[in-house]
C-alpha cells in the first residue's frame, strides 16, 4: 500500500525571479505520487498528484493458429504486483477504440501472467493485456499483438497465401490444389473461381482460372483491406475450399520537426496512414528501459490520414518514437519505424506551468 507519510526528498534554492525547480532522476518513480514544497516561515505550496501508469508488455507464443486450438500468451507487470488481475482484450471497434475482454488471469509472485485461450471464430485478432487501477498505479496497457486465426482445410480443396499478412499495397499469391471427390488424384484443367468478402460485404468473384496438369491453381491479389479468399470450382458440383483471411497492414510514414531538442522543449512527430483511417485512434508510443514500447500520447487520424503529436522530454538522453495504429476489421495494426530524438540539457524553470 501508499505510504501515507510525506519525507523530505531534495532541497533547492530559488533564482533571482523566486523560481526553483526539483528533477527527479530517470529510473526512480514508478509509483503514484504526491509532492508539496515547504518553503521560509512555514510556508506550503499545493500539493500535486502525480498518477503512474504501470508497465505492462504481453507476448503470443504464435502469430498463427487454427480455429479451437489453445494459444498461449504471456507477460510482465512493472512495478511489481502480486496476485491482481489482468485481462486479456481484444480490439474489435472500426475506430480502434473498442476492446472487449475475453479472459483473466491473476499476476504470480514474479509479477508475470499468463493466458491459455481458445478461438471459436477465424479472422484477424488484435489483442493487448490490460491491467486496471490500484492503489499504488493507474491501468496500464501492453502494445498489441496480432493473432491470425484460420479455418482448418477442407480435404480435397486446399488454399493458402503466400503471406497471410502483408502490407498494404503488396501483391499476394493464393494458391492451392484441387483433388478428385474423396481421392488424392489431381484434377487437371477444372476451372475455379476465387471470391472475396470484406469485414461487412458480401462475396464477390474476383477473378477465375483453370487448374493445372497437378490440380494446382493460382490467384494473384493486391488488397486494400483484410480480406476472407475462398475458391470454388465454376461449373457443378461447386466444391469450395475453407475461407482463407488475408490481413493486409496499416502503413504509417513518420518524421519529427527536429532530431534534437532541449529538456522541456517539445518535437513535433506526424505522419500519414494509408489506407485512410480519418477517425481512427492512433498512438505516440517510446521504446522502455525494459525494451518494449510503451504508449506515452494518445490521439485521432485527422482528415486526409494524417496525424501529429507534440513531445516534450523530461530527461536528457536518446528517445526512440514511434507511430502505432492497432488493427481492427478493417487493417491488421503496425507501427512506423521509430525516429530518434538526442535530448540535451536542464529544462528551464520558465518552461515549467505557472502556478495555480
Amino acid at each position: 500500500m501508499p505510504d501515507k507519510r510525506f519525507t523530505l526528498i531534495n532541497t533547492t534554492k530559488t533564482n533571482a525571479e523566486g523560481s526553483y525547480e526539483f528533477t527527479r532522476a530517470n529510473g526512480v518513480v514508478f509509483t503514484n505520487r504526491s509532492w508539496y514544497v515547504r518553503g521560509p516561515d512555514g510556508s506550503h505550496s499545493r500539493t500535486i498528484h502525480e498518477r503512474v501508469a504501470a508497465l505492462v508488455t504481453l507476448s503470443s507464443a504464435t502469430s498463427s493458429t487454427a480455429m479451437a486450438q489453445t494459444v498461449a500468451f504471456s507477460g510482465t507487470i512493472a512495478p511489481h504486483h502480486v496476485g491482481e488481475r489482468v485481462a486479456l482484450q481484444e480490439q474489435n471497434g472500426v475506430t480502434g477504440t473498442g476492446w472487449q475482454t475475453i479472459a483473466h488471469t491473476l499476476t504470480t509472485s514474479g509479477s508475470t501472467f499468463a493466458f491459455a485461450h481458445r478461438f471459436a471464430v477465424p479472422g484477424d485478432y488484435t489483442l493487448r493485456a490490460f491491467f486496471r487501477t490500484d492503489p499504488r498505479n493507474i491501468a496500464g496497457e501492453s502494445d498489441s499483438v496480432t493473432l491470425q486465426v484460420q479455418q482448418k482445410q477442407i480435404a480435397g480443396f486446399t488454399i493458402a497465401s503466400s503471406k497471410p499478412i502483408a502490407p498494404e499495397g503488396a501483391a499476394v499469391t493464393i494458391s492451392g490444389v484441387l483433388y478428385a471427390a474423396g481421392t488424392t488424384t489431381p484434377m487437371p484443367d477444372t476451372q475455379v473461381t476465387l471470391w472475396g468478402k470484406q469485414s461487412g460485404g458480401t462475396a464477390e468473384a474476383m477473378a477465375t482460372t483453370v487448374s493445372g496438369v497437378d490440380g494446382s491453381y493460382s490467384f494473384t491479389e493486391i488488397p486494400v483491406h483484410n480480406t476472407g479468399y475462398y475458391v470454388g470450382e465454376t461449373l457443378q458440383p461447386r466444391r469450395r475450399t475453407a475461407l482463407l483471411y488475408q490481413g493486409v497492414q496499416d502503413a504509417l510514414t513518420i518524421s519529427a520537426s527536429s532530431m534534437t531538442a532541449v529538456e522541456g522543449a517539445s518535437v513535433t512527430v506526424s505522419g500519414t496512414v494509408s489506407p485512410d483511417k480519418t477517425s481512427h485512434a492512433i498512438y505516440l508510443q517510446v521504446l522502455g528501459a525494459d525494451g518494449s514500447w510503451h504508449d506515452v500520447a494518445a490521439g485521432t487520424v485527422t482528415t486526409a490520414s494524417v496525424y501529429s503529436f507534440a513531445y516534450t522530454s523530461g530527461r536528457a538522453g536518446t528517445v526512440e518514437l514511434r507511430a502505432r495504429i492497432t488493427g481492427g476489421p478493417e487493417n491488421v495494426g503496425n507501427a512506423s519505424t521509430p525516429v530518434t530524438i538526442k535530448v540535451s540539457g536542464v529544462a528551464p524553470v520558465t518552461s515549467l506551468p505557472p502556478p495555480l
